[in-house]
């Protein structure tokens, strides 16, 4: 299935969801009074129509410069970031692939993703902590992992479900916030926009779920092939684990829907985050990894 094939799919679904908090939202309004009881659905699709496009647009040609604002990543070029650019110029030649643009996070949590629509408009962002944790080797691994993405287009699918799932959450938190601190201002049950709020996020979470643990796998595998590193990608991810869970990314702006964009999950949140998880257990991952060295000779 074609990565533009699965945008339209996960639009629809979206599309699915707004529309039915959308008209759950109307009938609650009508039947506390705020609207006439007359008015027709005709006027809220005339609301909603309009709103959704523009969501769309804005996630489809937007929705990496998003994800690179909440970190505060900055862009660099091989003059700020020597070391950097030397490895994913290499990595990306090896893909046969153009040479994205780079951006570091300023967090001290090691960790990596890339984002973009294609790779002509690909990005590569890795935090401070990665670059001072891996060595070179493990650094290439983790790049290889980036750029597998990038080669099988998983980035588009992946950067507009992130975009799209954080926008859902903010909205959820501002219902929950209403739920529980409108008071007097609001007739409606808080346990109605509880449930739409709590319902939302973990739709938009159920998306991500079905587009990422797999392709953790496979990335892991042609990134291995591209670099011929698999060891060295192996030994990054268990620093990488380690590492994040003692040094989990502080939310800020950013949000756990962006979550699958990352090589390893970046945050810790309980039960349910683990639950929603978007990627595959890291010992799972190495042994992966472990065996394909071992089948296919590869010594780093």
């Amino acid at each position: 299935m074609g990565a533009r094939l699965k945008i339209f799919l996960i639009f629809a679904l979206l599309w699915a969801v707004f529309i039915g908090i959308a008209y759950g939202i109307f009938y609650l309004l009508l039947y506390t009074g705020y609207i006439p009881a007359d008015t027709s659905y005709l006027w809220l699709a005339m609301i909603m129509v309009p709103i959704l496009l523009i969501f769309n647009l804005v996630t489809y040609f937007f929705s990496d410069r998003m994800v690179l604002a909440s970190y505060n990543a900055q862009i660099v070029d091989e003059r700020s970031a020597p070391r950097l650019a030397r490895i994913v110029q290499r990595i990306a030649t090896q893909a046969d692939l153009p040479m994205p643009r780079l951006a570091i996070i300023p967090s001290q949590t090691p960790n990596a993703m890339a984002t973009g629509r294609d790779a002509e408009h690909a990005v590569v962002a890795v935090t401070e902590g990665i670059l001072n944790m891996l060595t070179d080797e493990e650094l290439e691994g983790v790049i290889g992992h980036e750029m597998a993405h990038v080669k099988d287009r998983d980035i588009l699918v992946m950067t507009v479900v992130a975009s799209a799932a954080a926008i859902i959450s903010i909205f959820a938190r501002m219902a929950i916030y209403n739920a529980m601190f409108g008071g007097r201002r609001s007739n409606v049950n808080p346990l109605v926009l509880l449930g739409a709020a709590i319902f939302a996020p973990i739709a938009a979470m159920m998306v991500q779920l079905a587009v990422s643990r797999s392709r953790e796998y496979k990335a892991d595998a042609q990134g291995a092939r591209i670099t011929m590193k698999p060891l060295a990608l192996a030994r990054a991810l268990s620093k990488l684990e380690s590492a994040n869970e003692r040094r989990p990314m502080q939310f800020g702006s950013s949000s756990p829907a962006h979550s699958s964009l990352f090589i390893v999950n970046p945050f810790t949140g309980g039960f349910f985050v683990n639950l929603f998880s978007t990627h595959p257990p890291i010992k799972a991952r190495i042994e992966r990894l472990e065996r394909m060295a071992d089948r296919e000779g590869f010594v780093q």
